[in-house]
């Protein structure tokens, strides 16, 4: 379009200028007269005037494409930016809603096996109730016998006093009723224990079952209160009332013929009996003395707190330095270290370990042994143990108990500090890495994932 009007700019000028013109006369040439140009001179020129004004307008003209084209080419990879940004955030998106269908599906295939095994545990539990209530059918009917004979018998003996032999059989069939009643009666004591233990096992069941549901529709509610471990037992009698001798300690419980792991009742040393979490899982049987594994717990305590123990047993805690001198000071012990990171790398390490009194600020001694894991306590042994609120180290210049947290046996370089502060991102600066869970050469920039330290004798 703009082209054709140009051309029509062009046509109307040359019609219009081509009277004007005129031709200056050769001052040289004055006798000769004038001459006129020719029609085809004066076409000749207007052309060439036509011709350079179209090429102006045509140069204007390819100016303006030529920066429409590169406007257009900028937009156009603007756009294409915008995709690729877009096609990247879908692909991250489907590849979390992958993720989320798969943990849904495993979720729903656990919470399908539970309903399963708890509707198994219910035909169980019905099962056995039916039997007990024949089994005490049966009870009633053979005391009803029981009685009916007796009657019998005594009946006869009023009236007619029978043999001696008889006398005996009868003694005998009486014996051999009390002893099937004994039977009968120890079966049902058999049986309720059974069905008690079936019980139980359902309530786990639902529980577990409701935790799933619970982690299902993201809820983190914390269920009960942790219970205290830092008390005694106040008496080492059993159920009866009757005394009974307490094991030393796990390695104890372990040749007593105990393989299932869990919290047992020890008295080392003739001390006052406590509660300790045996690990009888690798043979031999570890006294396990601190666990973490999901920050539940602060292990930012006082100095008292750390003598006496704080914490649950079965999650996270720690078992209380008087109760790990008197298992230690049995005789030679062993020290197992156990951790892990947030790449679920496992390592552990082991020492022979001594630990001084509460007169020593329960001083420690440690010679490496054995492990995968760097001996990051070489630099700790002959340390005190300290806390913030009480820093006995023996570098008085350190002050290391200030500059981390929880409690340890800590030394200048604070090359191992299980105790510290459970952190589930990775620490920015060096004060927070200072303060978290670390070991030398594990860890170095974030907290560690879990954390187990037992003993047993050597």
């Amino acid at each position: 379009m703009l082209v054709i009007i140009l051309l029509l700019l062009l046509g109307g000028s040359t019609v219009q200028a081509a009277p004007q013109r005129s031709y200056e006369i050769n001052p040289t040439l004055t006798t000769e007269p004038r001459q006129q140009p020719t029609a085809e001179a004066m076409s000749r020129f207007a052309m060439l005037d036509d011709v350079r004004l179209l090429a102006n307008g045509l140069l204007q003209l390819g100016q303006s494409l030529r920066e429409f084209v590169h406007k257009t080419k900028t937009q156009t990879n603007d756009i294409f930016q915008r995709l690729n940004i877009c096609d990247r955030s879908f692909y991250q998106l489907s590849v979390v809603t992958s993720e989320i269908k798969e943990e849904e599906a495993g979720l729903r295939n656990t919470t399908t096996f539970l309903k399963a095994n708890n509707e198994e545990i219910r035909n169980l539990s019905q099962e056995i109730n039916s039997k007990i209530n024949g089994l005490l059918q049966e009870r009633n009917q053979l005391q009803n016998k029981v009685g009916g004979l007796e009657n019998k018998l005594k009946d006869l003996s009023e009236s007619v006093q029978p043999p001696e032999e008889q006398l005996n059989d009868i003694k005998t069939l009486k014996e051999v009723i009390q002893a099937q009643e004994k039977t009968i009666h120890d079966l049902l004591n058999a049986v309720r224990e059974q069905h008690g233990q079936l019980n139980h096992q359902k309530t786990r069941l639902k529980a577990l079952e409701v935790k799933i549901v619970d982690v299902f529709r993201d809820t983190n509610d914390k269920v009960g209160e942790t219970p205290d471990t830092s008390e005694y037992l106040n008496t080492n009698t059993n159920a009866t009332g009757l005394d009974t001798k307490l094991p030393l300690d796990c390695s104890d419980v372990f040749n007593q013929g105990q393989r299932n792991s869990g919290v047992y009742s020890v008295q080392p040393n003739r001390s006052q009996p406590f509660h300790v979490y045996c690990d009888l899982t690798l043979g031999g049987g570890w006294n396990v003395i601190q666990h973490r594994e999901d920050g539940s717990v602060d292990f930012d305590q006082s100095w008292e707190k750390y003598e006496h123990g704080f914490g649950d047993l079965e999650k996270e805690f720690w078992l209380g330095l008087r109760k790990i001198h008197s298992l230690a000071s049995q005789g030679d012990s062993v020290m197992r270290i156990e951790l892990e990171d947030w790449k679920q790398e496992r390592r552990s390490v082991e020492y022979q370990f001594t630990l001084g009194g509460p007169q020593t600020s329960y001083v420690l001694h440690v010679t490496h042994l054995s492990g995968d894991l760097s001996d990051a306590m070489c630099n700790h042994t002959g340390m005190r143990f300290a806390t913030m609120a009480r820093d006995d180290d023996n570098h008085q210049d350190s002050n290391s108990g200030k500059n981390h947290t929880g409690g340890w046996w800590f030394n200048s370089c604070g090359d191992a500090t299980p105790n510290g502060r459970y952190i589930w991102l990775r620490s920015r600066g060096r004060s927070p890495r200072r303060k978290a869970i670390q070991w030398k050469h594990m860890g170095t920039s974030y907290s560690l994932k879990t954390t187990k330290i037992s003993i047993r004798p050597s």
